[in-house]
């Protein structure tokens, strides 16, 4: 396919790199001249603006970091609305469902069809193309770029109300999140009554307290102190918020929910947003007093 891809950044980048490698022909846009130079040297076509792509191609993707990134980038001056050759505009960023409605009316104005599609696996799922990818819109649409998203992940189709694939995403964050904080709480309680902590990921791992923060992002990023598994904690906290927001309206019961949001928000608070999500834990150590791992027996009190 003819596609054109805005957004270049730690997502985007290799997603639209997959679509290379996999045949497609690629215009693609970003702010960033050396993400827009490294792509072209992949084979892709540079543009000027998201209105340049959508004057070029009929399919035009966008990986972007916030809602009115978003926002902008599809319904703006300047952005794809204004396209000439515009049909289709997939947004693969996590937007909500209320700003995915509000995008889809705005772009039905014009005759462009809006296809919802979340997607989830971070950075390294990204590069390897095994994203879960939650879409959302009209069924032609989607059997029509379907065999493009096949390359970027595991495809689901959600449903043709718009915002599905939003709801959907934000479910599955919620609980990402849920998991690392609250995974971060039970490794901190056993170090802080003396357990080593890599004994218990492997107890917890072995057992029927196995998650997704235990699975990887503990052994991976948290033990070894590194912090580096590649999703940035101000994603994370956009994720939650836009997750309490989305329950609210709907009426829900929040008890968890909301404990989960205040702790992001003294995460983000204490670590910033620039900082990797797996440092959901040091606010968390700080206030029990301990390390977890990085030190002989992979725990100590702090200092």
């Amino acid at each position: 396919m003819e596609i054109g891809f805005i957004g270049l950044g730690k997502m985007g980048f290799p997603m639209a790199r997959r679509l290379i490698e996999a045949g497609h022909k690629l215009t693609v846009f970003d702010t960033s001249k050396d993400a827009l130079d490294r792509l072209v040297a992949l084979g892709a076509v540079a543009a000027t603006s998201p209105k340049d792509i959508a004057d070029r191609v009929e399919t035009v993707m966008a990986s972007l970091p916030s809602l009115q990134a978003s926002l902008e980038v599809a319904t703006g001056a300047g952005g794809v609305i204004e396209g000439t050759r515009v049909k289709r505009f997939i947004d693969l960023s996590t937007v909500g469902s209320r700003m995915a409605v509000k995008i889809h009316e705005l772009l039905a104005k014009k005759n462009i069809v809006q296809i919802d599609s979340p997607v989830s696996g971070g950075v390294a799922g990204a590069e390897k193309g095994t994203l879960a990818v939650m879409v959302s819109g009209p069924r032609a649409d989607f059997e029509l770029v379907k065999g493009a998203l096949d390359v970027i992940g595991k495809v689901f189709f959600i449903g043709t109300k718009p915002g599905s694939g939003q709801t959907m995403k934000l479910a599955n964050n919620f609980l990402s999140a849920t998991a690392m904080v609250a995974t971060s709480e039970a490794v901190v309680m056993g170090v802080k009554s003396g357990l080593d902590p890599a004994v218990m990921i492997d107890v917890i791992n072995a057992g029927s307290g196995l998650n997704t923060a235990s699975r990887d992002k503990f052994p991976r990023s948290v033990l070894p102190r590194s912090f580096d598994f590649g999703f940035a904690t101000g994603l994370m906290v956009k994720d939650v918020r836009l997750a309490v927001e989305e329950m609210r309206a709907l009426g829900l019961s929040m008890e968890i929910a909301e404990a989960v949001g205040r702790l992001w928000e003294v995460i983000i608070r204490d670590e910033g947003p620039e900082s990797d999500f797996t440092a959901a834990i040091k606010p968390i150590e700080k206030a029990a007093g301990v390390i977890v791992g990085g030190g002989k027996g992979g725990a100590h009190a702090a200092k």
